[in-house]
């Protein structure tokens, strides 16, 4: 299984981004993805999740209103809209893959190497 990150870059505050991950080696419409990320001197957190089906997305409440996931089944792609970045919203950012279509737990089974994203004030 593989996961690729891509997107990432420098934005200033107030600026938008969308990373993408590319995954393959599983069967991505089984699969519930999710979003993490990582700042300098913290531990990775969960900022988004969606279900196999794309219907049913999950959000944490720093990101609420400004980030949005979604998923492309035929093109084994989910993606991460991020609007109104905040100096706060820099970090590396992680797809990961549920070996399910539904999971609300934090221990995917599979990671990406993750993209770095900075914002600027």
């Amino acid at each position: 299984v593989q996961l690729v990150e891509s997107g990432g870059g420098l934005v200033q505050a107030g600026g938008s981004l969308r990373v993408s991950c590319a995954a393959s080696g599983l069967t991505f419409s089984d699969s519930a993805m999710a979003w993490f990320r990582q700042a300098p001197g913290q531990a990775r957190k969960l900022v988004a999740t969606i279900n196999a089906n794309g219907d049913t997305t999950s959000y944490a409440d720093s990101v609420k209103g400004r980030f949005t996931i979604s998923r492309d089944n035929e093109k084994n792609m989910v993606f991460l809209q991020m609007n109104n970045l905040k100096p706060e919203d820099t970090a590396l950012y992680y797809c990961a893959a549920a070996n399910n279509g539904i999971y609300y737990g934090l221990d995917y089974d599979y990671w990406g190497q993750g993209t770095q994203v900075t914002v600027s004030s």
